[in-house]
């Protein structure tokens, strides 16, 4: 079985080396560093999609790179109006990212192309040799891809899957830390440890959404997109369940601290984290997932202990506590049951023929304005970018002008603030030391170039390797990645003819002045500090949980409810706490500047996560509550408090102390009254859902004061 990275790889490996192929056939290794590049731009904007769509990127990214690189040709030696036009291009391809990812991935390789453009201009060379070997690079680059594609039609989603599955994994593992008796103390920091987590399976989600999405619109479904899109719906409903918190787990582990049962439930939860990992590893070798009986015989060990420990307990004052562990076993029981039943498709593909899969599509000129517009304001991340970006473009070609820099290739300073200045402080400053230091390594090790390699054929297929290499650690390891781009890029030089040690000393000083002033501009143009809104992102967040949870409530009272939306609201609520999380992580890289927010942000993320658990609790109990005859006084006094609880939610961040306290101990006693009632007429099926509300009513104070 291809390795993913591996065959997500071989289009460039291919390319790259037909090119250095014609450039030994045809003795045009003056032209090697555009063709070269074009193969390494087609690389970077390449986009997982069905046929059709990848056969329309093409074009449209080819019409884009030819723009791009005939401006740049034009207007390189062309003073004002070149520093005005490349830094007119920078911001409009940066804020293109508004409308959507396809639209920011072409947007930024059209401006790299540019940049490509500049890298390898020659006065001596005719003005159209340049872009239409960038060009003649790009397409067969988007040549190779397309018949990678049609060899291996759905690896990529497939891929997307099994990261998903890995990402599942890994939540249920750190779920399963709850569970420990003897690590009661560290709970707020499992909790934080477990909203990481969720961050990462909330993206891998929504990889994978997107993939499904591609192949599903406007086509028949091949049966393996149905298996995938079967996995992918298994995938969310365990994550449901295993987001669900029906207890208090500082209260459940100091109640079965002297159990085997509390042990038990950790040791399943390790058990589905190791089989969703399997199911990855099944996937990769396109083998069928084999359930493991052990999964059976921890199930049905787990089950007798609860049964002994109820018995025990029968009559007590803990029967409710009782009742509580019963559906969190039944929550696990049917984990298992997703993993036991994952291969046996004939009844769940029924269920799924007709499911869709909804992801924002902008399309419509009016509609593309209208959301580009939306991100004209400070506020927006995207907007502050624009700016930072078009005024670190401006200085950095200035600086070339000024100093006559344009034919000892002083734009690899613009070339390196480009790709090292993030939308955020954070993420430049780990860019800005894995781009130096890759530079370092790449400028040291190329030094040594001439010895090793002396021939053309040498030089090419050092060409070859460092370009693949560069595009293999592209995406999980950038000072790898930078390393052998540099090396590429020397190795090309040398191809042309310059002299490599006139090359290296400076393109380590260009890559230290391009970091640099790319660090300056995030520390003080629109630094993030001081636009970052805590408590927008927290209300947006509650919200979201909001909508979650009337979703729920929708289904419980009715019996039926547009899946779709019903998921669509469920991912809101994941993605909100997201962005939450990935908020207070960005806070927490600069603690001096954030001190006075950084305790309320880790009490709000751990507040956010639990009311999340408790909401799931009750999404997961949906389908119980649908085969349960909901008598008048259960329909007349549940779903009014749930309502009531929904509203207080959707304005707690703006209510006043006075209005909260009336609206909720409303709440409260008319919660307290029913579960009374419900108690005392012995209704254990309903005792949960109202456990539920009361536990989401608790935090709601707690809430309160933190926003307020």
């Amino acid at each position: 079985m291809v390795n993913a990275k591996i065959l997500g790889s071989l289009p460039i490996f291919i390319a790259v080396n037909i090119a250095a192929l014609l450039v030994w056939k045809l003795d045009i290794s003056q032209w090697s560093m555009p063709l070269v590049l074009g193969i390494i731009a087609g690389g970077l904007v390449d986009l997982d999609d069905r046929l059709s769509g990848r056969l329309r990127n093409i074009f449209y990214t080819l019409i884009a790179f030819s723009i791009s690189s005939l401006c740049a040709q034009m207007l390189i030696n062309q003073g004002i109006f070149f520093i005005l036009a490349m830094t007119v291009m920078t911001f409009v391809f940066t804020i293109l990212g508004a409308v959507g990812q396809r639209y920011s991935t072409i947007a930024f390789g059209t401006l790299v192309v540019a940049l490509y453009t500049t890298l390898t201009y020659l006065p001596e060379t005719l003005w159209y040799i340049n872009p239409v070997m960038i060009l003649c690079g790009t397409l067969l680059y988007g040549i190779i891809a397309v018949i990678i594609h049609l060899l291996f039609p759905n690896r990529p989603v497939q891929e997307s899957i099994v990261r998903s599955f890995l990402a599942l994994a890994d939540y249920l593992e750190a779920k399963s830390d709850f569970f420990d008796p003897d690590d009661i103390e560290s709970l707020e920091r499992k909790r934080i440890e477990l909203a990481m987590k969720n961050n990462a399976l909330t993206a891998a989600f929504n990889d994978s959404r997107h993939a499904l999405f591609n192949r599903m619109r406007g086509q028949h479904r091949h049966s393996h997109t149905n298996k995938m899109l079967r996995f992918y719906f298994a995938a969310q409903d365990i994550h449901e369940r295993a987001n669900s918190s029906h207890v208090n787990y500082e209260n459940l582990a100091a109640q079965l601290k002297n159990s085997d049962l509390i042990f038990r439930m950790q040791r399943l939860l390790e058990l589905e984290a190791q089989a969703c990992r399997d199911i990855a590893n099944a996937l990769r070798q396109n083998q069928n997932y084999q359930y493991n009986k052990r999964l059976e015989r921890t199930v049905q060990g787990i089950a007798q202990s609860f049964e002994l420990y109820a018995h025990a307990n029968q009559g007590s004052q803990q029967e409710n506590a009782v009742q509580a562990i019963r559906t969190l076993l039944e929550n696990l029981q049917s984990i298992d049951w997703q993993l036991h039943h994952l291969e046996q498709s004939q009844h769940r593909e029924e269920r799924h023929e007709h499911a869709q899969i909804y992801t924002e599509n902008i399309s419509g000129l009016s509609n593309i304005a209208t959301r580009i517009a939306s991100h004209f304001t400070l506020n927006s991340q995207l907007f502050r970018h624009a700016i930072r970006l078009s005024i670190v473009v401006f200085v950095c070609c200035a600086l070339v002008e000024i100093f006559h820099l344009q034919l000892e290739r002083g734009y690899w300073i613009l070339l390196t603030a480009i790709f090292v200045c993030q939308p955020n402080y954070s993420a430049t400053k780990v860019r800005l030391k894995q781009r130096i230091i890759g530079t370092l390594l790449g400028v040291l090790v190329g030094s040594f170039l001439p010895y090793m390699a002396s021939t053309l054929e040498a030089k090419l297929a050092i060409v070859v390797i460092s370009s693949t290499l560069f595009y293999f650690f592209r995406s999980n390891n950038y000072s790898y990645s930078t390393f052998f781009i540099t090396i590429q890029v020397l190795a090309s030089f040398d191809i042309m003819g310059f002299n490599i040690y006139d090359a290296t000393l400076p393109r380590f000083i260009d890559t230290l002045i391009g970091a640099a002033l790319a660090w300056l501009a995030v520390s003080f143009i629109t630094p993030d500090w001081k636009y970052l809104q805590l408590d927008k992102v927290t209300h947006q967040a509650i919200l979201a949980d909001g909508k979650y949870l009337l979703h729920i409530i929708s289904h419980l009272q009715f019996g039926k409810g547009d899946d779709l939306q019903y998921r669509i609201a469920r991912r809101h609520a994941h993605e909100s706490a997201t962005a939450l999380n990935n908020t207070i992580s960005t806070m927490n890289s600069e603690p001096k500047k954030y001190a006075a927010y950084l305790m309320k942000g880790f009490e709000l993320v751990q507040l956010n996560s639990t009311l999340l658990g408790y909401i799931s609790a009750l999404g997961s109990y949906r389908h119980t509550m649908t085969e349960l005859k909901q008598d008048t006084a259960f329909l007349s006094e549940f779903y009014p408090i749930a309502k009531m609880l929904i509203e207080l939610l959707e304005q707690i961040d703006h209510i006043d102390s006075e209005k909260f306290n009336q609206q909720y101990q409303q709440i409260e006693m008319r919660l307290k009254n029913y579960t009374e009632i419900n108690d005392g007429e012995n209704r254990p099926h309903f005792a949960i859902p109202l456990q539920q509300l009361t536990m989401i009513s608790q935090l709601l104070p707690s809430l309160h004061h933190l926003l307020r």
